[in-house]
């Protein structure tokens, strides 16, 4: 069960990465700092589900 987990926090945190990073570029494109903002809190917050996930193996 602990592997399924882990293997889901991984995912979810690379999804939140992945996300993150586009939002993060588009607000560089469009000039949008909230949007920015969002995609830094976005990857930020994969990192931390990732490493959540490497814990729990």
């Amino acid at each position: 069960m602990a592997n399924n987990d882990s293997t889901s926090d991984k995912v979810k945190g690379n999804v939140n990465k992945t996300k993150g990073e586009v939002k993060d570029q588009t607000g560089n494109l469009t000039n949008n700092k909230d949007l920015q903002r969002e995609g830094k809190k976005d990857k930020a917050k994969g990192k931390v589900q990732e490493e959540v996930g490497k814990w729990k193996n």
